[in-house]
């Protein structure tokens, strides 16, 4: 006659203990959420011009997006043009080391684009960029 009374000390070291396991997943979820680069967004999508000559920047503490329909978003947000300075002062007070990189659309108005231009650079900004793509 058998008896299946198991040992209870048996029973716990049979048992796989997840601690370990979950401990990993965790560190590698922060070391994933810490180490991604977050892309920052205009407030729309433009139709970029081609360029023959680039130079890349790694980074922009500040879009600028001029419309196919010359509409100027900082920030998701549409400002009126009087209002470009201010914005940018706002962002640049956030981060002083900013640049700023204007996505123009190639349907937009040049002279917008200088006026934009204008605007950072009264705003305080030495580092300005237009954006292209690759030809």
């Amino acid at each position: 006659m058998s008896t299946n009374n198991a040992n209870p000390q048996d029973e716990e070291a049979q048992a796989i203990d997840l601690t370990p396991m979950l401990d990993v997943v965790f560190i590698m979820l922060i070391f994933f959420i810490v180490t991604a680069s977050f892309v920052k967004e205009a407030g729309i999508e433009v139709d970029r011009p081609e360029a023959t000559t680039w130079d890349e920047k790694k980074s922009a503490s500040i879009l600028i997006a001029v419309g196919a329909n010359n509409e100027i978003w900082v920030d998701k947000n549409k400002v009126d043009p009087r209002g470009i300075r201010q914005a940018v002062e706002r962002l640049l007070a956030e981060n002083p080391k900013g640049t700023v990189v204007i996505q123009a659309d190639s349907a937009a108005h040049v002279e917008l684009l200088v006026e934009v231009t204008n605007a950072a650079r009264e705003a305080g900004v030495d580092n300005i960029a237009v954006s292209t793509d690759k030809k």
